[in-house]
């Protein structure tokens, strides 16, 4: 068997856990006059941020002291597609829904059209003092929007830097999340004094509870479990523990 290990050596944080993070994070934006830039992901990861953030505006009757915004010309063809097939939406989607609110489309959230339209917002955004919510691709920080943002408001403590998805070895999100002071971008080397947050509840890869949960839920067991996908310390801790089940694993 080949399984993952992104996340063998952790577990996920509940839902309601990653939303009143996220509430305190907004909490430090509204105070400080910051901007929060979350690197996602434009397929599923973009549009769960879009729920969870429409929930806490309409929990805390924010109307438009928060402009959210949606920087990402695939996030946007994506979300729109989701909007389409509301019929296979979730319970708590089609109730809110019902009550005339809109997750995926609601007042606050503005798209950015085009370039022009996007570097016109990078410099308002570095010049003012307007919190904002910025969400944009690429997720790991390697491409796209993101990445003007993070040169231009990075280097402001009042701004915050908020993973929400795993950042590969090598990568430029890697090299923020583990606290580095200084990062090159576009060789240039710009200061990280901003805040770094990361929550671990929007993944798409499974944690180390459930990976256990599907290799030792398997009725025959196989013959030997190869980890790939991962770092050398989560394939560690998640062969550590397949091994003390009685499994052979392959590094």
């Amino acid at each position: 068997m080949f399984i993952e290990s992104t996340y063998g050596n952790k577990e996920h944080e509940y839902i309601a856990t990653r939303t009143e993070r996220l509430n305190a994070i907004i909490d430090h934006a509204l105070q400080d006059g910051g901007v929060i830039l979350i690197p996602a992901f434009s397929v599923g990861r973009t549009q769960e941020l879009l729920f969870d953030i429409e929930q806490l505006i309409h929990q805390r009757d924010l109307s438009s002291s928060l402009p959210i915004i949606l920087d990402s010309p695939l996030a946007k063809r994506v979300t729109k597609t989701y909007r389409r097939f509301k019929k296979l939406w979730g319970k708590e989607a089609k109730q809110k829904l019902n009550n005339h609110r809109h997750p995926l489309a609601f007042e606050q959230c503005i798209t950015v059209e085009n370039h022009l339209e996007h570097q016109a917002l990078v410099n308002r955004l570095a010049s003012t003092d307007e919190p904002a919510i910025v969400v944009a691709a690429s997720g790991m920080c390697e491409g796209g929007r993101i990445v003007n943002y993070l040169k231009a408001l990075l280097p402001d403590e009042r701004n915050d830097v908020l993973f929400a998805g795993y950042q590969a070895q090598g990568t430029l999100g890697r090299e923020i999340q583990s606290g580095s002071h200084t990062v090159d971008i576009d060789n240039q080397p710009i200061e990280a004094n901003a805040q770094i947050h990361t929550i671990s509840g929007y993944s798409a890869h499974a944690d180390q509870s459930d990976l256990l949960k599907f290799v030792t839920g398997i009725p025959t067991q196989p013959k030997a479990v190869h980890l790939i996908h991962g770092d050398q310390e989560a394939k560690r801790e998640l062969g550590e523990k397949l091994e003390a089940e009685g499994i052979e694993v392959v590094y």
